[in-house]
């Protein structure tokens, strides 16, 4: 499966698949496109009404990233399941510490 991150000018695009509504913020694994492209899979708790599930979203991937939130913008899909986000910063060292931040979430979802 491919990643749900890929780089652009000055930062790195994240693709995710939103599930607002669940009884707790977390990593749900990847999901394939039709594409073929993946999404990275996110459940919150926040309902999909005034933006509330869009900035929780970005509150809790800035947290498990360790970013400041202001490095997370909502650039496509405000009103999706399907969202576009950008990460600002350098690609190169953002890539390869998301994808480690990647592999370690999903041996931490294989255990439970």
């Amino acid at each position: 499966m491919s990643s749900p991150f890929l780089p652009a000018a000055e930062g790195v695009r994240v693709l995710v698949r939103l599930s607002p509504g669940s009884s707790a913020a977390r990593v749900l694994g990847l999901a394939q496109r039709p594409d073929g492209r993946s999404d990275l899979k996110v459940a919150v708790k926040a309902p999909p009404e005034g933006g509330r599930a869009n900035a929780e979203l970005i509150a809790f991937l800035a947290d498990a990233w360790d970013v400041p939130k202001r490095t997370l913008t909502l650039v496509a899909g405000a009103v999706d399941r399907r969202k576009t986000l950008f990460l600002a910063g350098d690609p190169g060292p953002l890539l390869a510490r998301l994808e480690v931040w990647l592999d370690e979430a999903a041996r931490g979802a294989s255990r439970r």
